[in-house]
Parts: C-alpha cells; structure tokens; sequence
C-alpha cells in the first residue's frame, strides 16, 4: 500500500497513515538523527519518506503550491501514434530537423524530449514516444509528465493498435489530446474515414460535437502545421499553465544513459521550482550532486525552470526512466534516502523473482518440461534496457522461463561475458556499438551468444527464433500410416523353442507408411479395438523395416489376436513439436505452445 506523505507533516499524522505507534517511529527519527520533542513537531518530506521506507511502507509525495508565485509555463506535449504513423517526421516539420532519417530502421526507439520555439513567439516541449509494440512503458511515462497528447494517425492507415493504446494511456493520465491527422499528402489518404473509426472508439471529435481537437497535415509538404500550433496553444489557454518558480525543484526523469567521459546523465524535465547546477539531489534510488546542467542542445545552462527538459550530470548511478527527482539538503541525507530506496528496491525485486518462478501446480501427468533461459540484456540507455527487458520476458512460456540476470545501461563488458559464462546466459545488446575484438574473441571461446541489434523487431525476431529451438518441444503421437486387412494368417503347433501361437494380419499399406519399430492401432467401424508395439513386420517373407504406401505386407501385434479382414490398422509414431514464434501486425510477439 501507499501513503501519501507531505513536506511538515507531524509524527502523529505519519503514525495515523503509517499504522505504526509514535514511539516506534521516534525511535526510527532517532536512529536518523533526527531530535523530535513532541509527535506534533512538523518534519521533512524527506524524513517522512525515510520513516515511512524503514516502516515497510510504499509512499508518494504531495507537493502544494499553496502561498508561491505561479507563473505561466509553456505546455509538455507528448506525440504519440502507432509504429511509422510519421510522428518524428511531423516533429522534424515542426522544427525542421531530420531525426527520423537517422533513427535505426526508420523508427524511433528512446524518448526523445526538445524544445520549439513557434513562429508565434510561444514555445513548446515535445516530448516524442517510441510507435513499436515493445515499448508500451514508455508511451505511459510520456503520457504521465505531459500537459497535452498530441494523437498521430496516418491519413491511408488509419486507427490501429498502437493508437488505441495511446489513446489508453493519455485517458489513464487525464491527459486532453489533439488529433493530428498526418500524411494527408498520399493518393490513399482518407481522413473521413479516420474521424469515423475514432469516433467510434469513443473520442468525442469536435467535427461530431465533442471537445478533442483535429487537425489535418502534411510532415512532408509541410502543410497544416500552422493549424497544429494553434490548436496546441489554444488547448494550452484552456488550460492555464502555471508552475512555482521559486524553491527547490520537482523534476521527472525520462531517459537516462551512460556516457564514457562524463558518466551517468538522466535527461529530466522539470515540473516546478528551479533546477541549480550545485544542489545535492536523489533521483529515484540513486544520489548525487549536480556537476552540470545542459539545455536539449548541449548548451551548458546553471539552472532549468517549469517544462524545461536539460540533461543532469553529477549522479553516482544510473536512475530509472521515470524516477523522480528530489533535492535535498545535504550529502548525508541524499546517502540515507538514496540507501533506503535500493535497499526496498532490491527487496521488491526479489520478491518478484520469487512470485515469477513459482508456478502453477500441473496435474496432469505429462507435465511439459521447462527450461531456463539465462539472458544479459544491454541497451544505449536505461528506458530501451526496460523496454527490451518488457519484451523479452513477454516471450516466457510454459516451455521457456527467459530469466534476465542482469541488466545495463552501455556497453558489452568482460564483467558481461564472466558472468555470461559463470550461468550460461546469451548476451543481448541493443543500439549499442560492436564490443572489442578481444571481448568478442573471449565470448566466441566461452561460447557464448551475443546478439546485436538496432532495430527493435529484428531482435525480437531473432531472440524468439532462439528461444523456440531451445525449447525442449511436446511429444505428440501422430498417424504415420493407415493399412486395411486383406486376410489373416495363422501359425499354430510351434515348438516352445519358436513360441506360442501368433496371428498374422495381412495389409495393404493405403496412406503413409508403416515402421517396425511404431505402436499399432487396431480400428473396427471406426472404433479402437487394440493397440500394442508391432514385433514382426514382412513384405514378400522377407523381414523389413518399413513398408510403403501401395505394397502388401504381413505383421504381427504383441498379443493381439483379434485380428478380421476389414479392420483398419493405424501406424503411431511420436513426433516433438517445438513451440512457434509469433509476430501479430501491431509488432507484439510471443510464443505459442
């Protein structure tokens, strides 16, 4: 469960929501160093959190305004759509770049976050989100620290599933979107019939009396743009953006990766008060002092205001996309916050492990085997690492338990290729450079597999692939061959020497083939009368191993005896079936047993 906790709260406000006494809690207060007299002395939200932690309990931080200077803010726009619905290239039009020529495979892959200025005057955060299936987490952080969602629909595709999703998440968040109608440009645009299918998803358009803003573009004729920006600002008029400026700030991680030189950075948006290059500040469990503060364009800046996306250099660790971001008072704190926060972390992580390998009890006497995937994911930054481990564990079935051991922002390692072979695991690595030839050489001698990639479906593709021929398959019993009985033969009088008497059925071989070695199966009008192992199969008095379609032949079934001309006789044999890799339209993936 979660409480909510609040910058001067009292001791007996934390113990009423807590559930815990006041004297358990100023011992708690004590062993932090922290000197309380009386259970109504406020304290900081910082040692409510800390208090809270070592209580056992999950917490979210409230933060009031109430008494600070508002001032105007400009609006974080997060666009949003479906795999290659023209969302970077529309935002390129906007601020005439080309990201999208650059991105691996023409789809974007991280969350990227950039200022615009309009020709207005006005400016604009966007924030733009990944299309493909696999990164599902990062549309929902986009859709949580945005002001607007800006809907992208291809004018010749129309709805599909990655805009139903999205359209999920902004309704999730209460967050107001714009339609944005794109390739509009195309002999196959149908924009009607986009307004259709969307109405009848249930966003209420204002062509059809509702709220939810369309407009039609172009990315690539550039037409309509002037019409976007007026609907983004006019959704931002009614909306009455204001932020603190003044305080210590509130900020919200969105990507984060490691750099060779300068080490961690977490690209950050800052929500309220003002971001200073000095602070002392714990991002989601990692802590830090800011070293350097950089604007979208690498400009180094000594502080970020509301709705100012800057990248933070400083941290001591890599935090998550989606922490986040609290300043503190002094290094001592940041240690005590930031140690309590790993230790929860590690402890939830392990209980989710713990939840993940229990498995259902199978009463069934086949019980399918299941085996144990040891996977290294490696990614550029932290929000792919998250987004390829999602999709990778979503390819888990009753065959295959995928376990990620280990996951990390940069690139391949020896630590990687040690601990590849101290369990056995695959390396994968996403839109991270090729490793070392000496790296390289290590691995291929350990045999070790690693996986490269850059575009998303390509390793999905390949990683399912693998996993399918690991798969230890089903035994299923299948008709190899079908015969009828033209005669029945019968050996009577034999030594003990030679033994008991047998019946021999005569067939004729109609489908497939039967093998000495097979299980047969004896029908009569369509019943199963018998079924045993065949101990004697002849064509033409000579023993032999299998007999094909079209030919006579003679067999013998242990201790079938029941033998009349007509019966059908069925050939069995086992065969393993290995499960299959799927991959639907919308780009999700999974195996099927």
């Amino acid at each position: 469960r979660a409480v909510e906790i609040f910058e001067g709260m009292t001791i007996l406000e934390l113990a009423k929501r807590t559930g815990a006494t006041i004297g358990s809690l100023q011992e708690i207060l004590m062993s932090v160093g922290e000197k309380v007299d009386s259970e109504f002395d406020p304290i900081s939200i910082d040692i409510a959190e800390l208090v809270a932690m070592e209580v056992g309990v999950n917490v979210r931080r409230l933060h009031s305004d109430d008494g600070a200077i508002l001032n105007p803010r400009p609006p974080v726009v997060t666009v949003m759509g479906h795999v290659d619905h023209g969302k970077t290239s529309l935002l390129d039009a906007l601020r005439q770049t080309s990201v999208a020529a650059r991105e691996a495979g023409g789809i974007t892959q991280h969350l990227g976050a950039f200022v615009v200025g309009m020709p207005s005057g006005a400016s604009i955060t966007f924030l733009d989100t990944p299309g493909h299936a696999a990164f599902s987490a990062m549309r929902a952080r986009g859709a949580a620290v945005t002001d607007i969602v800006v809907l992208v629909v291809a004018a010749d595709d129309g709805v599909m599933p990655q805009t139903l999703e999205a359209m999920a998440h902004a309704k999730a968040a209460n967050v107001p979107i714009v339609v944005a109608i794109n390739k509009c440009d195309k002999p196959a645009a149908d924009p009607e019939r986009v307004r259709i299918q969307l109405g009848s998803e249930g966003l209420l358009l204002e062509d059809l009396g509702g709220d939810v803003q369309v407009v039609e573009v172009s990315a690539i004729t550039k037409t309509g743009l002037d019409k976007l920006e007026d609907a983004f600002l006019r959704q931002a008029d009614t909306m009455d953006m204001k932020a603190r400026i003044d305080g210590p700030a509130q900020a919200y991680v969105v990507e984060a990766r490691l750099d060779r030189g300068r080490g961690p950075l977490a690209t950050a948006i800052v929500k309220s008060g003002t971001l200073i290059c000095g602070q002392y500040v714990v991002v989601g469990a990692e802590w830090g002092r800011i070293r350097a503060i950089r604007d979208m364009l690498g400009k180094l800046t000594e502080s970020a205001r509301p709705a100012m996306p800057v990248e933070i250099e400083g941290l001591r660790g890599l935090p998550m996309a989606g922490d986040d971001n609290v300043v503190v008072d002094s290094e001592e704190r940041e240690r005590m916050l930031s140690n309590r926060r790993k230790k929860k972390l590690e402890k939830d992580h392990l209980r989710k492990v713990s939840e993940e390998r229990i498995e259902m009890p199978d009463t069934s006497e086949e019980a399918p085997e299941r085996v144990e995937l040891p996977i290294i994911v490696k990614a550029d930054v932290q929000g792919t690492v998250q987004a390829v481990t999602d999709a990778l564990r979503s390819l888990n079935s009753s065959q295959v338990f995928v376990n990620i051991v280990h996951v990390g922002a940069g690139p391949i390692s020896q630590s990687d290729v040690d601990l590849a072979q101290a369990c056995g695991a695959c390396i994968v690595g996403f839109n991270i450079r090729s490793p070392p030839s000496s790296i390289t050489l290590s691995a291929s001698q350990s045999n070790i597999k690693i996986c490269l990639h850059r575009v998303i479906y390509h390793l999905l593709e390949e990683m399912g692939n693998w996993i399918v021929d690991c798969a230890p398959g089903t035994l299923e019993t299948q008709v190899a061959g079908e015969g009828e009985i033209l005669g029945i033969f019968e050996l009577k009088g034999r030594s003990k020497s030679q033994g008991p008497d047998v019946k021999i059925a005569g067939c004729r071989i109609l489908d497939g083939r039967f093998t000495r070695s097979s299980t047969m199966r004896l029908l009569r009008s369509g019943e199963v009368v018998f079924e045993g192992s065949c101990v004697s199969l002849k064509r033409e008095k000579q023993d032999v191993e299998a007999v094909g379609k079209g030919n006579d032949c003679g067999l013998v079934i242990e201790d079938c005896y029941d033998f009349r001309i007509g019966d059908v006789i069925q050939c069995l044999e086992q065969v393993k079936r290995k499960p299959k890799f799927v991959s639907s339209e919308s780009g999700a993936v999974r195996i099927e047993c």
